[in-house]
Order: C-alpha cells, then structure tokens, then sequence
C-alpha cells in the first residue's frame, strides 16, 4: 500500500514501463525537426557560394551536437518515463531534462483522455492526460500502446466514477 501516516499517499517510484516503440517515436521527432534543417543548410550552402563555409561549418557544428542528442536521448527519456495505476492513484514519472514525480489521487480526477498524433498513431501509441482538481496541471502518460491507454481510460473512467470525493 502506497499510503502514509493518516491514510495520506506518498510519493513512490512508479513500477510499468511505457512502450518500448516510445524510443521509435522520439527518435523520429526528432528527424522530422533535424533533416529540414540539415537540408536547408545543405542546399544554402550549395547554392551561396560566398557563404558556403559557415553554411557547412554551421551544418557540422548543428549535427556534432543535435545527432548524438537525438540518438541518446530517447534512450534516456525511456528509462526515465514510468506509469502506474492503483485502487487509490495514478503515479506518475516523466520528463526529458528534470523529472516530475505526481501522484494523482482517484478522489482528485476530474477528466480522462487519450491524444495520438500522427506519429504516435504510426507507432500505435496514445498519451493518456488525466486531469485533476490540482493547480500543477494535468498527469500525463506519453507512450503507451493505444489498445492499453483505451483500456487504462476505461478503467480509470469507471473507478473515478465509483470513487468518493469530490475533485476539487
């Protein structure tokens, strides 16, 4: 049981894994953001002469230090972003660069959605929000499988719904 002392839930490290198609995704985020600048440097410089070493040179510069990132970092955010739900919570672990930690208390949940972009439908994952009566904003859960986040959604729907409290 994650409650402390008076029933109060505590902060605990979330124990599910988002799916691993998550890494695909993010890495082709960020392609789709690398490749047109790669290109339009590319092409300036083949077709600016006068500009064309710092064309280069800033194409070289931008790859030496985006590439490595956007080949690391998935990697990262995927050991980093974990999920759990529970009788009493929604536990939540995510970021890219500093950590968020919540807990969102079945009592406290307000909405839930799920939100699949392009690119997430390509890699058939969804993001589930869970909104609550809290001022930090949304819970969200990127990188889940969509069949799951429709599932986890139907859960969290109906177990809020038969859960005392008034989400405020």
């Amino acid at each position: 049981m994650t409650q402390g002392e008076g029933g109060a839930l505590r902060l605990r490290p979330p124990r599910r894994n988002i799916d691993g198609r998550a890494r695909s995704w993010w890495w082709t985020q960020w392609a789709l953001a690398l490749v047109p600048l790669f290109l339009t440097l590319g092409v300036l410089a083949w077709l600016i002469e006068p500009a064309r070493p710092w064309l280069l040179l800033s194409l070289v510069v931008v790859a030496v230090v985006t590439v490595p990132a956007a080949v690391l970092l998935p990697i990262w955010w995927y050991r980093v972003h974990r999920w759990e739900v529970t009788d009493d919570a929604v536990y939540t672990r995510t970021g890219r660069f500093w950590q968020e930690w919540r807990v969102a208390p079945m009592s406290r949940i307000q909405t839930v959605d799920t939100q699949r972009g392009p690119v997430e439908r390509l890699f058939g994952l969804a993001t589930v929000t869970v909104t609550t009566a809290s001022a930090r904003g949304a819970v969200t859960i990127p990188g889940l499988d969509h069949e799951l986040a429709s599932e986890l959604v139907d859960q969290l729907t109906r177990t809020t719904q038969a859960t005392p409290g008034d989400a405020t």
